[in-house]
């Protein structure tokens, strides 16, 4: 019977850091991940030496990048691995960091999310094989279609929508790694350039650069250390899946319940225990689909309940305090590593200006193109 993160001994985030997230730039990728790793070194009181193996999450930067990068704070013969599963990279790094620590094949491993965009589109390898719809429905257009049954299903104004792009923009103008750290009123959100259907740019995620490092500990590297363990946060349970046969307009959102599902009955929490969430919220449509999807509240809920401030910070459960990917932005690799040190920062209680009080259980989730989710869930 295959086992589950929880049944092998406990797994911690004892460090956490951020190259902040930023719109393309010169900058060079090394800068970016050293920066993060540097921090999440310093946030755990911890040599690089005392590092015993390496997990790097990416998806633009091509072929074996960690080398180079890495080998400036020291070249000392650790295992690295490099990951690419889009954008779930990061959250698939972490998840086997987690797993070799929990085996206890390490005591200590770092994870670290780095991507800078190309210039132009970003490259998918062609199956050379001829299809029907090939290109033809592009993500905004494909999420737009889902804003317009979402709203029709539940008798909701498609306006309504773009609060959920107020609130994360909310939230991430009171965090300094965040893309856009700008308010927004609805009036701007609306009045965006258009998208797709009723979709503006400030109901879609940028995408640029930046990174986020964590480093993940046993209880016996966390004493042999001297780590602090207060500032330790738990790691309660991974769950991953793939997609499923199916014709459905949005297979993300039945994935995405299933895993979540899963990661929860593995942590032994319920969706009300939830204080904090970080979701895969491209587009706003996104943050309710997967919202409803946790159970923090039952389908054609999320709109009357984000209106009455149960999503704010401050509220009965906060979500994407970080400002999420449409404000927090989403350089790929590093925005499942973010999301879990936003959630890290959350359950310590050192969210200076966006904290969710009392918070000490919290979920992440990433789909990458809709072909594979990742869930985890922390407690304090």
């Amino acid at each position: 019977m295959a086992r589950l993160l929880n049944d092998l001994r406990p797994v911690y985030v004892v460090g956490i850091g951020f190259h902040p997230y930023q719109y393309p730039t010169e900058t060079p990728y090394v800068t970016l991940g050293l920066t993060a790793v540097r921090e999440a070194l310093a946030d755990a009181g911890i040599a690089w030496g005392e590092v015993e193996s390496s997990y790097i999450g990416t998806a633009l930067l091509g072929m074996a990048i960690g080398r180079p990068m890495l080998r400036h704070l020291g070249a000392l013969g650790q295992p690295l691995v490099h990951i690419e599963n889009a954008s779930a990279s990061g959250s698939t790094a972490f998840r086997h960091a987690c797993i070799e620590v929990a085996a206890g094949i390490s005591d200590t491993a770092l994870v670290l999310g780095i991507d800078k965009r190309p210039d132009g589109p970003i490259p998918r390898a062609s199956t050379a094989i001829p299809t029907l719809a090939g290109d033809a429905v592009v993500p905004f257009t494909h999420f737009a279609l889902l804003a317009d049954e979402y709203a029709a299903k539940h008798g909701i104004d498609p306006a309504d929508l773009a609060l959920v792009a107020v609130k994360n923009h909310n939230n991430g103008a009171l965090n300094p790694n965040a893309q856009r750290q700008k308010t927004r009123t609805l009036e701007e959100v609306l009045g965006g350039r258009a998208i797709s259907g009723t979709l503006t740019a400030l109901q879609c995620t940028p995408v640029g650069e930046g990174a986020a490092a964590v480093i993940v500990a046993s209880e016996e590297g966390i004493k042999r250390l001297g780590i602090d363990a207060g500032r330790a946060i738990r790691v309660a349970s991974s769950a991953a899946g793939s997609e499923t046969a199916g014709n459905s307009l949005n297979p993300d959102t039945g994935l995405s319940a299933e895993i979540m599902t899963r990661a929860m009955r593995e942590a032994q929490v319920a969706p009300t225990a939830l204080d904090v969430v970080e979701l895969h919220d491209a587009f706003t449509v996104e943050e309710l689909l997967y919202a409803e999807a946790t159970g923090v509240c039952r389908p054609g809920e999320f709109i009357p309940l984000l209106k009455e401030g149960a999503f704010d910070i401050g509220g009965r459960c906060a979500i994407s305090p970080s400002g999420g990917l449409i404000a927090m932005g989403h350089p790929i690799g590093p925005t499942g590593v973010g999301q879990i040190g936003e959630i890290v920062r959350q359950l310590r209680g050192e969210a200076t200006g966006r904290q969710q009080p009392g918070a000490r259980t919290g979920l992440a989730h990433m789909v990458g193109v809709g072909a594979v989710c990742y869930v985890h869930v922390l407690q304090k």
